[in-house]
């Protein structure tokens, strides 16, 4: 058990050091003696966990795609509607984005084409569904407009939500995240919910951005 247990945190070491350099550097510009280096373990250690570092990028993307799915059981267990549900899901991925270099990885590797291989399936695949999933019931619930295109606005929602990580990561400091998404979700609202749902989302939004950023870890 002893052994079985130091064999799990060597892994996690090695993943956190691997997340950590190419959340950095980049997966490309990362080599996997500077990973080695990193986690301070030896190259046996690395290759009796992983035989190469494209099964290193997989295993943070499958960490992101747990902790994904964990939050979206999560909020589904809470009595939201499912708009609520979509913006907290959106704010609580960058607020843990923010706490932990894996899934601020993940998402680099996500975005910079790095294969994703099966069973597990591109991030970008299944926020999209689930985009889908739950605008289509803030249809039904009257908090959206019956007469939009669901599909367009899903796929819309999660490119801006990458893009404005993207962007607002590469070109200002990390506590400016909460205040573009929400930028983001208000011009989002104002196009697709009633005037008679509206404010309830934009103070929803508002409140969501102040508590998203006091949370925010200093790093």
């Amino acid at each position: 058990m002893a052994r079985q247990l130091r064999a799990e945190q060597t892994r996690a070491t090695i993943i956190g050091a691997a997340a950590d350099l190419f959340d950095r550097h980049g997966y490309e510009s990362t080599s996997l003696s500077e990973i080695v280096a990193h986690a301070g373990v030896t190259k046996g250690a690395l290759y009796f966990h992983f035989a190469a570092k494209e099964d290193l990028a997989q295993a943070i993307m499958e960490i992101q795609c747990r902790t994904f799915r964990r939050l979206v059981r999560d909020l589904d267990g809470q009595g939201y509607s499912s708009l609520e549900a979509l913006l907290r899901l959106t704010f609580g991925m960058t607020r843990l984005c923010e706490e932990e270099p894996v899934l601020r990885a993940g998402l680099r590797l996500a975005t910079t084409g790095v294969p994703v291989r099966p069973p597990l399936r591109h991030p970008f695949t299944e926020w999209r569904e689930i985009a889908t999933s739950r605008l289509l019931n803030a249809v039904r619930q009257s908090d959206v407009h019956p007469d939009i295109d669901v599909d367009s606005v899903a796929h819309t929602l999660v490119c801006s939500v990458v893009g404005t990580r993207v962007v607002s990561g590469t070109l200002e400091p990390a506590g400016r995240q909460p205040r573009r998404l929400a930028e983001m979700w208000y011009i989002l609202i104002r196009g697709v919910v009633p005037v008679t749902r509206r404010a309830r989302y934009l103070t929803l939004t508002s409140r969501l951005e102040r508590e998203t950023g006091a949370a925010r870890p200093v790093r």
